[in-house]
């Protein structure tokens, strides 16, 4: 291999090797960790404050449980509305709230370039606390992911970085959101590595993981300590239970994807 070029191939999955141009980008993943702390204390704002406009008809930003509304009969009425409003949001506003999240930041890194419309920084959380507050069956992980992922591709744009670097800031500010919503550092970058990032490499990994711990210190004074759904604590042999049973679900999955295929289903394949 000549002397400045760049790795291939095999090559290049196997370079760990890294620049000084890593702690810039440490630094950017700092800034965006402090950012995305802010970003979900927003998003938990606005799921508290449409919970309370939509079942008690009150303007207050605290999470609440809408099992105690007093709507009756009309309550099944309330996601329909919510659902009719997102869907006026991606009628008009953007395509990219629809779905879950992840599969949309995943498309925009594989597709786009990592680079995410500043629209969606604003209308994904809304959408997103509007379908939660008016009762939809979902949750605050992919809306997160795709909102922290975002603003850091927006601070990557801003400075007019290269397309890797714009992917490590967008990963960073989808690994700081989870971390501040969630208060899992180490699960938000393990996930972003696996679904966003699809490397290990110190160029990349550093500025992830301190984007996730600077969520995660900042979530301290922002939200507050302990877990975003707290839980009372369990005897062990439930825990031991619950293992058990995600093994044997793990080796029969493994098992009905490793059995050959009926003869039937073989007969039609041949015919």
């Amino acid at each position: 291999m000549r002397a400045g070029a760049e790795p291939r191939g095999a090559a290049a999955l196997g370079d760990f090797t890294t620049t000084s141009r890593v702690v810039p980008m440490a630094l950017a993943g700092v800034g965006i960790g402090v950012l995305a702390a802010y970003v979900a204390l927003a998003l938990l704002r606005l799921i508290g404050l449409f919970t309370n406009l939509f079942f008690f008809q009150r303007w207050d930003s605290a999470l609440v449980s809408p099992a105690g509304n007093t709507l009756g009969p009309l309550g099944i009425l309330v996601p329909v509305v919510g659902a009719l409003v997102i869907g006026l949001m991606a009628r008009y506003g953007s395509e990219r709230i629809r779905g879950h999240g992840i599969p949309e930041a995943i498309e925009s890194i594989l597709i786009g370039g990592s680079r995410i419309q500043p629209r969606v920084a604003v209308l994904k959380p809304l959408s997103a606390a509007i379908s939660i507050g008016s009762g939809g069956p979902f949750g605050a992980e992919g809306p997160i992911i795709m909102t922290g992922g975002a603003f850091g591709s927006l601070v990557a744009q801003f400075f007019e970085l290269t397309a890797a670097e714009r992917k490590t800031l967008l990963v960073a500010g989808a690994a700081a959101g989870m971390s501040a919503t969630f208060a899992s550092p180490v699960a938000a970058v393990l996930l972003a590595v696996e679904l966003l990032l699809f490397e290990w490499k110190p160029r990349s990994m550093i500025p992830v993981a301190l984007a996730s711990a600077t969520a995660a210190a900042a979530r301290r004074h922002l939200i507050g300590l302990g877990p975003l759904f707290p839980t009372p604590p369990h005897p062990v042999f439930i825990g031991a239970a619950c293992c058990s049973a995600s093994c044997s679900s793990s080796r029969s999955s493994g098992a009905c994807r490793s059995a050959p295929a009926p003869r039937a289903a073989c007969s039609l394949r041949s015919s």
